[in-house]
């Protein structure tokens, strides 16, 4: 369920590169859904502001001096245990993506992604949801695709493992219960698209993109936007 919001999300931005730090703390301090409240340029400076901090969030980039992000990430959830961590990266390799979801990171955005959408994608993930850059959902879809699939997923279970494309013409398989409106949304999540882009492409409130994608969650008994879209592609939607 979405957290309510009352004050504005707390940041700390962890990159090594100042001049880029410096410029994105500026741009997010132009949003006022955000307030940065901490810097760190490697990971040991990091673990240090996020325990003092304790930050809603934390930006956290792979190339960083010494300890990489990815590796970085226990020690980080263990400072702050509330924050979550979304990686902020320029690597378009679906080892590091996978690497990072596994290791605990809540969303991977790549650092070409402009200020607005960047915004939106950390009011998301703050939100509960998974975000990934829609360059890579793709990478990401042919990645969990190819894993070995679960011995069994069902609603009855609660498995959030995605069902494996052989599934996807039985009659029992939870996607015939989607309304129509819930079947054209879940498409264009597969396709990596926000709640506000649908909304668009929609012409319907946001708020309602919201509800639908609940709905469409619980419906498929999936954790996330993430393993929606996977599952979507599993079954030709995309």
């Amino acid at each position: 369920m979405p957290v309510e919001r009352t004050s504005p999300i707390r940041l700390l931005v962890v990159d090594d590169h100042s001049l880029f730090r410096r410029g994105l703390v500026a741009l997010l301090a132009q949003d006022r859904r955000l307030s940065v409240v901490g810097e760190a340029g490697d990971a040991s400076a990091a673990q240090t502001s996020a325990q003092k901090l304790q930050p809603d969030l934390i930006l956290l980039d792979n190339h960083l001096p010494g300890v990489s992000g990815i590796a970085a990430i226990a020690g980080l959830k263990q400072a702050s245990p509330g924050a979550r961590i979304v990686m902020l990266t320029v690597s378009e390799n679906v080892d590091d993506l996978a690497a990072g979801l596994r290791a605990g990171a809540d969303g991977y955005l790549l650092k070409t992604i402009d200020t607005e959408d960047l915004a939106d994608s950390i009011e998301r993930i703050w939100e509960g949801d998974s975000v990934v850059s829609p360059e890579m959902m793709g990478k990401l879809v042919g990645l969990l695709r190819d894993a070995p699939a679960a011995p069994q997923s069902s609603a009855s279970t609660g498995s959030t493992a995605p069902v494996r494309a052989s599934a996807a013409l039985d009659s029992r398989d939870p996607i015939h219960t989607l309304s129509p409106r819930e079947t054209e949304i879940l498409k264009l999540i597969a396709r990596g698209d926000s709640n506000k882009l649908i909304a668009r492409a929609l012409d319907i409130a946001e708020t309602t993109v919201k509800i639908h994608v609940q709905h469409i969650l619980r419906k498929l008994d999936l954790a996330n936007r993430v393993h929606a879209a996977v599952y979507a592609t599993e079954r030709g939607m995309v």
